[in-house]
């Protein structure tokens, strides 16, 4: 295996890199104050800022536009939605790029490259008819729409896909979507205007079977907001985490992704390179985080000596270091296998990666908060921010318990 990058990865990856460096970075503070200055003063904190907008636009005049796009699916778009150089990239190619962006909150928004739209594109991409793909997937191309993903619910273990009770039923040529799904990423933002809704459809069918994917339009009569949530105080505007109602919604069965029953395979499909992405962007953020650490500890002298060199703090930053290499290799390992096509190895290689990083990312920004003293854990810096953020992600596309379920399976399974 050769985790060297290829030509086309080195310079999107230095480009992005630059273009945080010098466009990104230098307005995070204020874009933050601005979103806090909102909402102090009651007024709309999701409508993402001029200042976004004016990102995103010279962000795809240098090319740096829909990074995630799959290489078989990059060259029908590359022209029209500017992809860089049209012919997609690897998940190998890919992970470096993502590493980077995930240095900041904002990067992936303003690539279009974000959480949970590149999924949803990437379902619609798939599994989506032309008619779906022009009606939906080509305007979140151009970023003229955002989505949601609506899968999690607050009545059962949602960990378990197949717990899933809100239903989507076939009712003539229509699907009637009723339930509460809550954590629908997105669904803050005004210009989210298409939800994917994982629904139970045939409580008789095979566990595997019994779930329906559907696009429901976020202005369809029977959707409703019911209130948005907070993650440890954090609302992650302008996206967001809702609770949406769905009471007798009506769509027409050309909506339903795939076929009637088939949920799960889209799900299973749509989750192993979007846990990739959210692994190297949290190595980003662990990247940074480690950054500000060693900084600090420069910087600031306790006892006659610089903090980096008291109570152990210059091996905690070694052993930060080689934890963050590790789980580099372990992604760009699970980067290839996906690479190389689906197998029982590619499957345990991402779950191991989705326990592992998150995990290391914790502990790299918790050393940093430390580190920085009382200030780590306010807003003058990112790091408790950061630190939400990892922690969310040994929850979010699958807690840690069912990935160790998984790596323990197919071991196990080897000596049978």
């Amino acid at each position: 295996m050769d985790f060297s990058l290829s030509p086309r990865a080195t310079d999107l990856r230095d480009r992005v890199r630059a273009f945080l460096d010098t466009e990104i970075e230098p307005v995070e503070a204020a874009l933050d104050a601005e979103i806090q200055t909102r909402r102090e003063s009651g007024g709309d904190p999701w409508t993402p800022s001029p200042v976004v907008k004016e990102l995103q636009a010279k962000a795809r005049a240098q090319g740096l536009w829909n990074l995630f796009l799959p290489k078989e699916h990059a060259g029908r778009y590359a022209a029209e939605f500017g992809t860089d150089g049209g012919e997609g990239l690897s998940n190998v190619d890919y992970a470096p790029v993502a590493e980077v962006m995930g240095r900041s909150a904002i990067a992936p928004l303003v690539f279009n490259s974000n959480a949970p739209d590149t999924g949803n594109m990437e379902v619609l991409l798939k599994y989506g008819t032309p008619e779906q793909q022009r009606e939906w997937l080509e305007p979140m191309l151009d970023a003229r729409i955002r989505s949601a993903f609506c899968m999690t619910e607050p009545e059962v273990a949602s960990s378990d896909a197949t717990n899933m009770a809100a239903t989507a039923v076939v009712d003539g040529d229509e699907v009637v979507v009723n339930g509460r799904k809550w954590f629908s990423t997105g669904i803050g933002n005004p210009e989210c205007k298409i939800l994917v809704f994982m629904g139970l459809s045939d409580p008789d069918a095979d566990r595997h079977s019994r779930h329906t994917m559907v696009l429901v339009p976020r202005d369809a009569p029977g959707v409703k907001v019911e209130r948005m949530l907070s993650t440890m105080g954090y609302h992650d505007e302008p996206l967001g985490h809702g609770e949406v109602s769905f009471t007798d919604v009506r769509v027409p069965t050309a909506n339903i992704l795939l076929g009637p029953g088939r949920a799960y395979e889209i799900a299973q499909g749509r989750l192993g390179p979007g846990r990739v992405h959210h692994c190297m962007r949290a190595i980003g953020l662990a990247e940074r985080s480690l950054e500000l650490a060693c900084q600090r500890a420069l910087e600031r002298t306790a006892f006659g000596k610089p903090i980096a060199k008291l109570g152990g703090n210059l091996e905690r930053i070694a052993d930060a270091r080689i934890a963050i290499n590790r789980s580099r290799l372990l992604v760009m390992h699970a980067a290839w296998l996906l690479d190389q096509g689906s197998s029982r190895e590619a499957l345990s290689a991402v779950s191991e990666i989705k326990v592992e990083v998150p995990t290391m990312a914790l502990d790299v920004i918790d050393l940093a908060i430390q580190l920085h003293g009382g200030g780590g854990m306010t807003s003058d810096f990112p790091l408790a921010a950061a630190w939400v953020g990892a922690r969310s992600l040994r929850l979010a596309d699958g807690p840690d318990e069912v990935h160790r379920s998984v790596v323990g399976r197919i071991e196990l399974g080897k000596h049978q």
